[in-house]
């Protein structure tokens, strides 16, 4: 049997072990990690080439799953074409979908050629959450993979650009959100001295331009409220300068735990406070609610979340979203701001929260209603930030 050949074989064996779950968990990355880890066949290019062809199934699974029961060399024949470049994808392809004219760029181009819908690239929910999900360019854009972002956070970045260089890493600057570097996706940036100086961290775009699109002003006293492991946390440590401060909360201790390493690696540990319940006398200058969502503005990275996403999530996660921001209006000193965000493309979890929250709320004014971050604006995730004002 040829190299591609037993490549074909294992894919196909790969994929039916994950058949059962990715319509249906959430932590499926997790799942798929496991797996490949597990299986001592394979190095960690091998791990890199086979889930570059998972996650491409999983980008077009309407057009892959079927031929898994009815021909599934066709399926993965179909999986190499799909498949974004990454080390050994190339010579795969050229072996099993050579006879395919090359991969054009566009969900219609490549359905004209495979005989297939792009419609259903969508789930049917996403029609009335974000319709304009279901064209060029997001639609195209949220079906490619995402590059990896990151956020120069101290120090001179000439070392870190200087490092980088010495990988033949190419570096992009974004010409929108300052300090933030785009690299290749799949490249180890947590190996670098550059990262484990604290030079650097890995935050996408869209997440940097929250607080960016705010306008943090510096020396103020901010809550994180759902901190998680702290991407935001520390940017806005940085935006507020040596003598302001930022408490971090979250309900997951663990994430809390990871949130203090990446601080003190990024030598702002100063000035967070982590898991402090007590609030300061007359508030907070500003308080950011990045709150849990469905995260369907991840499917660049998390494509099974279309699949497993459904529409009572969804409104189970805005229902949260809305008592979290009106859980925090009491912690914001007059004058001060509530900032609100989520990963999601969704007007349920996005817009129609604001909305609702101005109306149950008393004593903000919005300082501006909601801006979407798409990723064919940044080449980010897509993420959804509203601030407000109290009066």
């Amino acid at each position: 049997m040829s190299r591609a050949g037993s490549q074909q074989r294992s894919l196909l064996e790969i994929l039916a072990k994950l058949r059962p779950h990715w319509r249906r968990e959430a932590a499926l990355p997790a799942r798929i990690d496991s797996l490949l880890s597990r299986d001592r066949r394979l190095g960690s290019r091998d791990r890199k080439f086979y889930r570059e062809l998972v996650y491409a199934a999983l980008r077009y699974l309407p057009w892959v799953e079927p031929l898994l029961d009815s021909s599934p060399p066709e399926a993965a024949r179909r999986i190499a074409w799909l498949a974004q470049d990454s080390p050994g994808v190339g010579p795969f392809r050229n072996e099993v979908a050579g006879d395919l004219p090359p991969c054009p760029p566009g969900a219609d181009l490549k359905a004209g050629i495979l005989g297939e819908d792009p419609r259903a690239l969508s789930p049917g929910w996403l029609a009335e959450e974000c319709p304009e999900a279901l064209l060029s360019p997001l639609r195209d854009a949220l079906l490619s993979r995402a590059p990896l972002w990151l956020r120069l956070q101290g120090g001179d970045p000439e070392v870190a650009l200087g490092e980088f260089a010495a990988r033949n890493w190419a570096v992009g600057r974004s010409p929108v959100v300052p300090g933030a570097l785009r690299l290749e996706a799949g490249l180890d940036v947590a190996r670098t001295s550059a990262y484990q100086s604290g030079r650097v961290e890995i935050q996408d775009i869209g997440s940097q331009a929250i607080l960016e699109s705010v306008g943090v002003a510096s020396g103020g006293h901010w809550l994180d409220a759902c901190a998680g492991s702290g991407g935001k946390t520390l940017q806005l440590a940085t935006l507020l300068g040596p003598k302001g401060r930022v408490t971090a909360r979250d309900v997951r201790e663990s994430a809390l735990v990871e949130l203090s390493v990446r601080a003190s690696r990024a030598g702002v540990g100063d000035r967070i406070e982590i898991g402090t319940a007590r609030d300061p006398d007359g508030g907070f200058d500003g308080v950011l609610v990045d709150a849990p969502c469905s995260g369907s503005g991840t499917w660049r990275r998390s494509p099974h979340l279309r699949w497993v996403t459904e529409p009572s999530a969804i409104r189970s996660a805005a229902s949260l979203q809305l008592s979290l921001l009106l859980e925090n209006t009491p912690r914001v000193r007059p004058g001060g701001t509530l900032v609100y965000s989520t990963c999601s493309l969704c007007r349920t979890e996005n817009e129609a929260v604001a909305e609702g929250f101005l109306g149950e709320s008393v004593g903000f004014i919005p300082q501006f209603g909601g801006r979407r971050i798409a990723p064919p604006e940044l080449d980010g995730d897509a993420f959804f930030v509203a601030s407000f004002k109290r009066a």
